[in-house]
């Protein structure tokens, strides 16, 4: 055994230990308060006051009053006086284990509407034209479009569609109707699968304005190649979502 002394941590040190194992615990608070938000929610919308928090999840009043700083910072949760901690903001679920449109997602949590900014035939960008399939520089339908839930900005969804439907679609009431069924009525096919991948970006001036973001706040940016039941992609979409309206989620299992 060596004759060396294990020394001890410094006052300062064991401090910043301390200070960093309240905000692992504020974190963790913070996480089981916002999943409480969007499942069970509170009653009337207003939290507990902190020291029932403290004593429902056993921490302390300084810990809670940390996890709520947090919740503020995302624009959860605001204090009101005379009233409490309150909820302020809703994320809507978005499921991840259905195909659908967002009006069909989300139809129990209120109208979908779509304002139509533009649409009309653009020539396909290269890696447009080769994930649906195209010969390149051929003509797409390109479709933006800013979806609401009861009037509030939700997702800003840039669409390309091969044209020998787009040039259909042009004729149809695209603010009413969600693509996906628009695309089963021409086609008389339904859509079979879709490949998708999530990742945050930061908002860029035009879509900031649109959804009525902070410049720079993260988006959560879906990308998704849809097909027919016959393995043709005819749906190819850049959505961004507003990161504080919308949560995703989905059942998943194991495969063996």
């Amino acid at each position: 055994m060596s004759a060396e002394r294990i020394r001890e941590p410094t006052a300062p040190v064991a401090a910043a230990r301390r200070r960093r194992l309240r905000a692992d615990r504020a974190r963790q608070l913070a996480d089981l308060l916002r999943h409480q938000a969007r499942t069970t929610g509170f009653p009337g919308g207003v939290l507990p006051l902190e020291d029932r928090l403290g004593a429902d999840y056993g921490v302390s009043r300084n810990t809670v009053r940390q996890a709520l700083d947090l919740l503020r910072s995302q624009g959860l949760v605001e204090r009101r006086p005379g009233v409490g901690t309150v909820l302020v903001a809703e994320k809507y679920p978005h499921g991840l284990d259905r195909l659908q449109g967002l009006a069909e997602t989300l139809r129990e949590h209120g109208e979908v509407t779509n304002e139509v900014r533009t649409a009309g035939p653009v020539p396909a960008p290269a890696p447009v034209a080769r994930r649906l399939g195209l010969p390149e520089r051929s003509d797409v339908l390109c479709v933006e479009r800013l979806r609401r839930l009861d009037g509030l900005p939700l997702s800003l969804d840039l669409t390309y569609i091969p044209m020998d439907l787009g040039a259909t679609l042009l004729d149809c009431d695209l603010e009413h109707h969600d693509v996906f069924r628009l695309l089963e009525r021409l086609t008389g096919r339904a859509l079979g699968s879709a490949d998708v991948t999530l990742e945050a970006v930061s908002a860029d001036a035009h879509s900031a304005a649109v959804l009525q973001a902070p410049r720079g706040a993260a988006v959560l940016m879906m990308e998704r190649l849809t097909r027919l039941d016959d393995g043709r992609p005819v749906d190819l979409e850049f959505i961004r979502f507003r990161g504080d309206r919308i949560a995703m989620s989905g059942h998943l299992r194991r495969s063996r």
